[in-house]
């Protein structure tokens, strides 16, 4: 019985991370800095995979307690020179959940871009679960 619950615990853990793709501007269509195609897991270091070593947006976001605000749109979270806002679509950090944000999505918020041109980020391309833990 016990399995039963820890597993249950599990799935619904899982299921929970796509569901923070809608609380932030363009969070279904971030692009890939890897290469094409759109970085799935956001907050992750992995681009498909949730797991619990996050980038430093997931960081910022998990501390604004999973909501878009002011201070994480204006934040620059992986030391790029772009505010999140800017790399999601939001310059003017006036998206709310629900709405069309004035951008596309042009970066990613938690990954440096290009990939490596960042002091303090070592995250490296085509790494999987614990191995992209950007250190």
């Amino acid at each position: 019985m016990f399995g039963y619950f820890l597993a249950l615990g599990f799935v619904s853990a899982v299921s929970a991370h796509p569901y923070y793709a809608d609380l932030i501007p363009n969070g279904h269509s971030v692009p890939n800095p890897c290469g094409t195609g759109l970085w799935l897991a956001v907050g992750h270091y992995d681009p498909i995979h949730h797991t619990h070593d996050k980038n430093p947006f997931g960081m910022a976001f998990a501390q604004a307690g999973h909501a878009w605000t002011a201070a994480l749109c204006a934040l620059d979270s992986d030391g790029d020179g772009k505010t999140n806002g800017e790399e999601l679509g939001d310059p003017t950090c006036v998206w709310t959940q629900g709405t069309t944000p004035t951008g596309a999505a042009t970066g990613h918020p938690g990954i440096c871009n290009p990939v490596g041109s960042c002091s303090g980020q070592s995250f490296s391309c085509g790494c999987h679960g614990h191995n992209c833990v950007g250190k």
